[in-house]
């Protein structure tokens, strides 16, 4: 899936919406203490009071909220696992009978449990339902298109959500005209922050793939990788994050760590031609050649294909690895790029890096900005200084 067709589901979760059929919610609530279930609810959806249909839909729209490689994550299911997710998933998918799949669900949660301590009580929240999209608009002038003809996927949604302390609060009491203490015994559940969910089965294109499910992990960065592994059956996943320290650490392995300013920009532009140039939703990926290539478009002519190979096996021990190309970059078109030192912090977007130099002058490192106009602090316009003709000035 790519951020357009996350976008697309996750704008279908509001209550009233035809293209949107939730048949059943079964809920799940599970002691921190005993690891095990204290009781579950099995019901149509469409029985739920509005007002609870609202919490659950803003809350299913949590789990599908998020960028891609940091929250989000299109996960492999493993081949040939034992006791297999996808198997079960998939059962539960095409189950007719309501009771089949509860049963299927039961043995999700089986696996949440097993051998699992949590801090908190938690409940896990499963639905079933269909996901509707136009394959075209109607025209006007024209009867065809619009909803006679739709998309239609099947699919179960999976919400994973702590429960907290009831509030301990003072009341005062206007008919006895006294302060008591008001007390709550019934735990809230935090429908506003999931901990964890999944959609199965990926939708790329307006097609289920269940050879693919997406995963919502509860913060950023940071997937669950017992839970991926354990009760998903699926193949370990980098975060953006992650690709971003591993294409730092092979430019700076083949480089050596010298780089200036003006070659960063170059080499963050050849990336985005790289992302503008690929066609269709297609990812846009980095494999070493495309690095090596990026590198030596970048003014780096001492690059070639050994040292681009080797700094690959160093640092991701794989030759085959495929950077996401939008992971790697800093958002181009925004000011992304934060330098920090002890006098100022300056940010900037990376297409503005080329203005920036980091020069020796009089022997200090100095960081030269070049404007097209007189600079202005606190209303006063800065006369241009004279800069001394210095023969050891040289980029760092």
């Amino acid at each position: 899936m790519n951020k357009k067709d996350v976008a697309n589901i996750r704008k279908q979760f509001k209550v009233g919406n035809d293209l949107l059929k939730i048949t059943n919610i079964y809920n799940v609530y599970i002691m921190k203490e005993s690891s095990e279930i204290y009781h579950e609810q099995m019901q149509p959806f469409e029985m739920l009071d509005e007002d609870q249909q609202e919490l659950f839909m803003s809350n299913f729209k949590k789990v599908l909220t998020g960028r891609l490689d940091e929250k989000l994550f299109e996960l492999k299911f493993q081949p040939d696992a034992e006791d297999s997710s996808q198997l079960i998933l998939h059962k539960g998918l095409l189950s007719r009978n309501v009771d089949d799949w509860k049963e299927q669900m039961l043995l999700i949660v089986d696996k949440m449990l097993d051998d699992k301590q949590y801090e908190n009580d938690l409940v896990i929240t499963f639905i079933r339902g269909e996901y509707l999209k136009a394959m075209k608009r109607r025209s006007e002038e024209s009867e065809e298109g619009g909803r006679d003809a739709v998309y239609s996927n099947a699919f179960i949604l999976c919400s994973i959500n702590k429960t907290q302390e009831p509030k301990k609060e003072l009341a005062f009491d206007y008919v006895e005209k006294e302060f008591k203490y008001n007390v709550e015994v019934d735990p809230v559940i935090n429908l506003k922050a999931p901990v964890g969910g999944f959609l199965f089965p990926s939708i790329t294109d307006n097609a289920a793939d269940v050879n693919h499910i997406l995963y919502s992990s509860g913060k950023a960065y940071e997937p669950d990788p017992e839970f991926i592994e354990e009760v998903l059956n699926a193949e370990e996943t980098m975060t953006a994050e992650d690709d971003k320290i591993v294409f730092e650490e092979i430019v700076k392995d083949v480089t050596g760590n010298q780089l200036n300013t003006s070659t960063l920009a170059n080499v963050y532009e050849e990336i985005h031609r790289v992302i503008e140039d690929t066609e269709g939703e297609e990812t846009p990926k980095l494999d070493r050649r495309d690095v090596e290539r990026v590198l030596k478009m970048s003014g780096l002519e001492e690059v070639n294909t050994e040292k681009v190979e080797a700094a690959f096996q160093k640092v991701i021990d794989d030759e085959r690895y495929e950077l996401k190309a939008n992971n790697i970059i800093p958002k181009y078109n925004s000011k992304s790029i934060k330098i920090s030192t002890k006098v100022a912090n300056i940010s900037l977007s990376p297409q503005d890096l080329k203005y920036v130099r980091q020069v020796n002058f009089n022997g200090k490192l100095c960081i030269m900005i070049e404007v097209e106009e007189d600079t202005v602090i606190e209303g006063f316009t800065m006369i241009p200084e004279a800069f001394a003709d210095n023969s050891n000035n040289h980029e760092g």
